[in-house]
């Protein structure tokens, strides 16, 4: 890694005040290479640092640096230096940054914005969180259908430095409505006189600027773009969503559902999910965890409640409490186990609603053979323990709880997808919790019957 190799030579040319020196052995790397770097080194160097490099360079390497390190860097330095890096972000980046700051910052960002940097700025803040308007970005290169080849080439040539990707460009009519998208190569291969509309085949896939990210996502997957185009509800272009901001949403969702299938809450304070759990600070951690702990602690009472029905089957055979650990806490992982694949597969589209029947029968089969394989590992020691009765009751409530508890972790999720919900939400101590909860009932069911 660059700050590995880098870092004492870096802080070596900045005490020795050898400004160029230092900018020349940066500038070469990759801009994420040297926001590692930065987090790397102490506060006075970072800003040091940040200062002397390149002012287009500067922003890219900024945009790369975490929420919480850009905020502690704006503070140092001086409105002007703050003016010149906002103006040369992209507007996403751009947005993203003013979207993240705390309220007296963001008021700060956007005082120091250009007119028509604060104009656009304001516009991409209008869509609503986790819409694609906000991760948008207004620079791309749009061409006419009577152009010729080499007169949208020209244009390529003329507006390419402003557009943040030129593989693509658009084709829109004199209103601005999209028309087509045609890809560099094919403009670069076809014949300089041939007109556009020659070339055009009318195949594209747009995106309305208050689509859910996570559907553009799904589409940039889909077809393997490298952007989409966003339009407005009269199909008019009004911007273009790039393969690497739709990785950074991607990355967030599936942050996003860790935590929640870890019982930890996010949408903290209108927040999102909590990416940097270095950073974050200790009451959001708590805020994040404890809802779910409380709520899970008073879930987990009712199998107390549970218990004290069974308690004449208890004193008759007290070898049953030896395997109630065991019984619940496989039916526990069971439950678990079932739902985190399912929340998966929701979340690819892998399995749709539809399949609901298929992969009921599905999980029935599977653990039922789980819970049969478990129980002729455990059967042996119950029957040692408690005699024939105990063996036999272990037995039957291993392939019980097993099954009941894996269709809980199946059923949870659609559940929650039905009710248009996220299915994450089915997190695994809830799954756990639940299959405690009708494991021990099954278990004591089973044992009252039996014995």
């Amino acid at each position: 890694m660059l700050k590995e190799l880098l870092t004492p030579e870096i802080v070596q040319l900045i005490r020795e005040r050898q400004w160029t020196d230092m900018r020349d052995a940066l500038i070469i790397w990759p801009p994420a290479e040297v926001a590692d770097l930065i987090e790397s080194i102490d506060e006075p160097t970072r800003v040091l640092l940040l200062r002397f490099l390149p002012r287009d360079y500067e922003a890219e390497v900024f945009a790369e640096l975490t929420p919480g390190l850009q905020n502690d860097l704006l503070k140092e330095l001086t409105n002007r230096e703050v003016r010149g890096l906002l103006s040369e972000l992209s507007p996403d980046d751009r947005t993203a940054l003013i979207d993240e700051m705390p309220a007296e910052v963001t008021k700060r960002l956007l005082g120091l914005l250009s007119p028509e940097d604060l104009a656009e700025t304001r516009q991409l803040l209008g869509y609503p969180e986790w819409s694609v308007g906000r991760v948008m970005t207004p620079c791309f290169v749009d061409i006419r259908a009577d152009m010729t080849a080499a007169e949208a080439l020209e244009r390529v040539r003329e507006r390419g430095s402003e557009s943040e990707t030129v593989n693509v460009v658009y084709v829109t009519d004199a209103e601005g409505k999209l028309l087509d998208e045609i890809s560099l190569r094919h403009l670069i291969l076809a014949p300089p006189e041939k007109s556009i509309e020659s070339i055009m085949d009318g195949n594209f896939v747009s995106l309305s600027g208050y689509s859910d990210q996570e559907e553009a996502v799904a589409v940039i997957k889909k077809y393997n773009y490298l952007a989409l185009p966003v339009v407005d509800s009269a199909g008019v272009l009004i911007g273009i969503v790039t393969i690497d901001d739709l990785m950074d949403v991607a990355e967030a969702e599936v942050t996003e559902d860790f935590q929640k299938l870890g019982a930890v809450s996010v949408q903290i304070g209108g927040e999102g999910p909590i990416e940097n759990i270095r950073e974050a600070a200790v009451s959001i951690l708590f805020r994040s965890r404890i809802g779910w702990l409380v709520l899970l602690v008073v879930v987990n009472i009712l199998s107390g409640f549970e218990m004290s029905f069974f308690e004449n089957t208890i004193k008759a055979t007290v070898a049953l409490v030896f395997f109630l650990p065991l019984l619940v806490g496989s039916g526990g992982n069971a439950g678990s186990q079932s739902a985190t694949l399912l929340v998966r597969a929701l979340a690819t589209g892998n399995v749709k609603m539809g399949d609901l029947g298929k992969m009921f029968i599905k999980e029935v089969s599977v653990s039922a053979l789980m819970g049969a394989t478990m129980a002729a590992a455990v059967c042996g020691l119950a029957f040692y323990r408690g005699g024939t009765r105990v063996g036999i009751v272990v037995a039957i409530s291993m392939v019980v709880i097993v099954t009941a508890s894996s269709l809980v972790g199946l059923l949870l999720p659609f559940i929650l997808y039905k009710m248009g919900k996220d299915p994450a939400t089915a997190s695994a101590p809830l799954v756990a919790s639940i299959a405690d909860i009708s494991g021990i009932l099954i278990y004591f069911s089973i044992a009252s019957w039996v014995i």
